[in-house]
């Protein structure tokens, strides 16, 4: 991480370059750059943080400099529970439906009440997420020496792979390593395009193929600390790349001990920028053109 592009003072999370004060005290050089663009949090689960942290975080957007987020959902009441933070931040929050796959699978019924109430509300989403495959609960389950069927997550991923297809909407895929693989040929088999792949690991293989197809990936917090994550940062093509939190899943390094906040994106962009070596202005807008393009969102 660069000292030159931080935004972000690690002991306390407090925004630098959107001080006043600061800005007012910066060298005639510093004055004379662009105004950085803001930042969209690409992958947040506004629902899980508890109520008044939910409140306090969408208040503070504006000033953190995060333009939106797209709040992504667990399962139907989580869906709808995005769906009024939606209705209550308009222009703030755009949701997601769908169903993690790091849980157990619930009864058919109500994966068929989920998918009813997603077509009733396609006009309110702007992506189908979080899907994907249980890539670590499949490991707990082999080191437990449990038996696994990935058959039916793979089949429910199918499934909302069709309904974004079908619904002409993005899909945002928590699939690593080689369930990256089981996801692309789904995508592939159905012709989805818009794949967002979050907080993605991979071989070096499934990266140029997810690059090849045109997906996108997002980065997270992490990427101040990760040596594996910086790597891909390096080499995924800079205009299908987003930044993210996966709040409220909490960070090490710089951000130990902190509540993940979408301001977090700031310090991701300043890494991103320096790893890449784009000046920050130009990391950031581009960083928020990417987001906006790929989820359809007002710029």
């Amino acid at each position: 991480m660069s000292g030159n592009h931080s935004e972000v003072n690690p002991s306390n999370g407090h925004e630098l370059v959107l001080d006043r004060a600061a800005a007012a005290s910066a060298s005639p050089a510093e004055a004379n750059l662009p105004p950085l663009a803001p930042l969209i949090d690409a992958h947040v689960h506004l629902d899980t943080y508890k109520e008044h942290e939910t409140q306090a975080l969408l208040g503070s957007l504006k000033d953190a400099g995060v333009a939106a987020v797209i709040g992504v959902s667990m399962d139907l009441v989580s869906s709808q529970a995005n769906l009024r933070l939606a209705q209550a931040w308009p222009g703030q929050v755009y949701p997601a439906f769908g169903f993690h796959p790091e849980q157990p699978l619930p009864a058919d019924r109500e994966i068929d009440a989920l998918f009813g109430w997603m077509a009733e509300h396609a006009d309110d989403m702007v992506a189908v997420g979080e899907v994907g495959l249980p890539y670590y609960s499949r490991l707990e389950a082999a080191k437990a020496g449990l038996p696994w069927d990935n058959g039916p997550y793979e089949a429910l991923l199918e499934r909302f792979v069709r309904f974004a297809r079908d619904h002409d909407k993005p899909i945002v895929l928590h699939a690593v390593y080689e369930d990256a693989d089981i996801a692309c040929d789904l995508l592939e088999k159905h012709g989805v395009s818009r794949a967002h792949f979050h907080w993605f690991k991979g071989s070096a293989d499934t990266v140029r193929r997810m690059a090849d197809s045109g997906y996108y990936v997002s980065f997270s917090p992490d990427i101040a600390y990760e040596a594996e994550i910086q790597e891909l940062a390096r080499r995924y093509p800079a205009s299908q790349v987003m930044t993210e939190t996966d709040g409220p899943w909490p960070f090490e390094g710089p951000f130990a001990g902190q509540m993940t906040h979408p301001r977090m994106t700031a310090e991701v962009a300043s890494v991103w920028s320096s790893l890449r070596d784009v000046p920050l202005p130009e990391a950031r807008a581009l960083l928020h053109a990417n987001a906006c393009r790929f989820y359809g969102l007002p710029r």
